[in-house]
């Protein structure tokens, strides 16, 4: 487990390799100054070293470019990637100033964020696909956000039965986490981040 603590946000990392792999097919990106948090999860496609050569593109990308748009880090990682396997990319950026919370996504990386003062839960689809080269549509989606919002998302290898429910009842990043831990399938690459929003 990986753990980021902020007065503004707190977040806690997990990842795990397909059984019988030395290293995941997945990777994560994260960076955080006092305007702004990013973080990316790339799923290359496959497993093991050949997807990882996709995958591990992202947070070379975002690393250098980190100030960027989401847009022009998407379309920057797009160009790297042809010729090889390609990869599932999401890219998430909370501005710490506007109070806003930005998602975008080609292929299946799913993403989820409840709010504290109602039931609803946030869930923008994705772009179907992934990045390899090719041009692609891009749709980043920019949402307002409260002190005790909830934010998850994750990589395929993450089965999620009724992710409302366990965000609901979730206290918190940590707990959620945790909860996360304990109830899905493991053997597979799987990645997710969970998040709590606090000021």
């Amino acid at each position: 487990m990986r753990s980021i603590r902020h007065p503004y946000i707190e977040v806690f990392v997990y990842q795990e390799a397909k059984e019988g792999n030395n290293e995941s097919g997945d990777t994560y990106f994260t960076y955080m100054n006092e305007e702004y948090f990013l973080c990316a999860i790339a799923d290359g496609l496959g497993n093991g070293p050949i997807a990882r050569q996709s995958s591990e593109i992202i947070p070379m990308i975002l690393t250098e470019y980190h100030h960027e748009t989401i847009d022009e880090l998407l379309l920057r990682c797009n160009e790297l990637m042809f010729q090889k396997r390609g990869a599932a990319v999401a890219i998430v950026k909370v501005d710490f100033s506007a109070k806003t919370i930005a998602y975008s996504c080609v292929g299946n990386i799913k993403f989820y964020m409840t709010r504290k003062d109602d039931d609803k839960m946030i869930y923008p689809l994705p772009v179907m696909g992934y990045l390899s080269g090719r041009p692609t549509k891009l749709r980043t989606q920019s949402y307002s956000y409260k002190p005790g919002d909830l934010f998850l998302f994750h990589s395929d290898g993450v089965v999620l039965g009724n992710p409302k429910s366990t965000m609901r009842n979730s206290t918190g990043a940590y707990d959620l986490h945790q909860t996360l831990i304990d109830t899905i399938e493991h053997g597979d690459d799987a990645t997710f981040i969970a998040g709590s929003l606090l000021q």
